[in-house]
């Protein structure tokens, strides 16, 4: 089996870590493989959350599945304990595993666009004033923000910069987008959770431009009178699953509920 592997340079214990897994994984008769053309079966990330969307990024260019390490603080995103690691590679290498889809969402300006597990954020660039942001939906003019912004999340990305807006936890199985605006100074302020066919186009309505950032990825900006589209993209992340942990279990344990 063939791994690709995704990390964070700088950290010790990250590249302690990364030493031994890949002694488990040579032990086992697999391989480490390095460079866009590799072609790996799986891509390993070590990390965090934010080493995980990297690592996630990578697999959908390549069409294969991602599973995580957690080195980080929440690890949402992540599947694997870093204490497991014997375990998982034999796991791995003996195919027992499942793989889950989860959707994944597309941002265009123009000619640029961009895929992403979490979420598209629309935001202000200057810290002092509010932006207007004009929002269609499927074609039809919904309404006008003023705001610090808009956070389009996928499920995975609800738990996300959508949640610390304020926006709803969604499990991943659901297929939806959701709309939550940050800091709004209007009537309407919640967010707004639509079917995942919906296509939605902002437009910067006043000369105060913004900043589009795909899974916090600058993919630009945009000044009075232009528009992004979102929609959902036509290729779904896929995670290495180990186990059947429920969507509420994992929010429990995150977040140490009682």
């Amino acid at each position: 089996m063939r791994f690709a592997l995704e990390t964070r340079s700088g950290r010790p214990v990250t590249e302690q870590f990364s030493e031994r897994l890949v002694a488990e994984i040579e032990r086992h008769g697999s391989e480490l493989v390095t460079g866009e053309d590799a072609s790996p079966d799986m891509v390993l990330a070590v990390g965090g959350d934010g080493t995980m969307l990297a690592a996630v990024r990578r697999a959908l260019g390549w069409d294969v599945p991602a599973l995580g390490f957690n080195l980080g603080t929440l690890g949402f995103l992540t599947e694997a304990e870093a204490d497991d690691v014997a375990m998982v590679v034999e796991r791995l290498v003996a195919g027992d595993y499942s793989v889950q889809e989860r959707m994944t969402i597309a941002a265009q300006i123009g000619d640029t666009s961009a895929a992403g597990l979490n979420d598209v954020v629309v935001e202000k660039i200057d810290t002092m004033r509010l932006v207007s942001l004009d929002v269609s939906i499927d074609g039809q003019p919904f309404t006008t923000y003023r705001a610090d912004g808009l956070v389009f999340a996928t499920p995975t990305g609800s738990t996300a910069y959508s949640f610390s807006a304020g926006g709803p936890l969604v499990a991943p199985g659901n297929d939806v987008i959701v709309m939550t605006p940050v800091a709004a100074h209007s009537l309407f302020d919640r967010s707004m959770v639509l079917p995942s066919s919906s296509v939605v186009e902002v437009t910067v309505s006043r000369d105060r431009p913004v900043r589009v950032n795909v899974d916090k990825t600058d993919l630009g900006r945009m000044t009075e009178g232009d528009t992004i589209r979102i929609s959902r993209h036509d290729r779904p992340a896929r995670f290495v699953s180990l186990g059947d942990a429920r969507f509420s279990s994992l929010v429990r344990d995150k977040f140490g509920l009682d």
